[in-house]
């Protein structure tokens, strides 16, 4: 196992900030000018400082949040090991991330693992009380599986890549007529207890 120290934001819980469907528009609009970075292992097709971006507005949607998460939020991001590509896309996460200070009114702490099970996984999520992972590009063979191993958890999974979304990731973001397109695993959401406000899922392309 490569799970890193964790980072933590603030140790003070805040109240989330009144903010719908108006804010998560502006973040897709002001996304536009940077869809035309390429893309990298795997077919990503947003760039990776906009996942975040959307990945915190819409986790702190979900009303199942601050249940899951208790007194902070635990971000973790998932690479392959031994894969370039995947190590770089999750440091450019990481990077990401570090400016967030709360998601949902909750202070967050990201932590690394580099994968080698879904049995492995399961078992760091449950254990360290994860709320949201981030799966990184090289894992799409992995998902399906991934995805029958976290079922039974209350935890929001984010995909790298729009392809591995319909394999079992609940959340994603493609590039469809040349905008930004949250993408939902609705099935898979259910199982793993993720419920989002309707006028947020209205704005997403839901698998089911």
């Amino acid at each position: 196992m490569a799970l890193s120290r964790p980072n933590p934001g603030f140790t003070k819980p805040r109240r989330a900030p009144c903010v719908g469907r108006r804010a998560l528009l502006l973040a897709v609009g002001l996304g536009l000018g940077l869809l035309a970075a390429p893309a990298v292992a795997e077919d990503i097709t947003v760039p990776v400082s906009l996942q975040a971006e959307l990945f915190v507005k819409v986790a702190g949607y979900d009303r199942n949040l601050a249940a899951r998460a208790g007194d902070r939020v635990r971000w973790l991001v998932v690479s392959k090991a031994n894969d370039a590509d995947s190590r770089r896309v999750a440091a450019q996460m990481l990077s990401a991330l570090a400016p967030v200070s709360e998601i949902g009114g909750l202070p967050k702490e990201v932590s690394t693992l580099g994968y080698t099970s879904a049995a492995e996984l399961a078992t760091v999520c449950r254990t360290q009380r994860i709320a949201i992972v981030y799966f990184a590009p090289g894992l799409g063979d992995e998902i399906p599986t991934i995805a029958a191993a976290l079922q039974e958890l209350s935890l929001l999974t984010v995909a790298a890549v729009p392809g591995n979304v319909p394999l079992g990731l609940v959340l994603g973001v493609d590039v469809i007529e040349g905008r930004p397109k949250l993408l939902l695993n609705l099935g898979q959401a259910r199982k793993q207890q993720v419920k989002l406000r309707p006028d947020v899922m209205q704005m997403m392309k839901v698998f089911p």
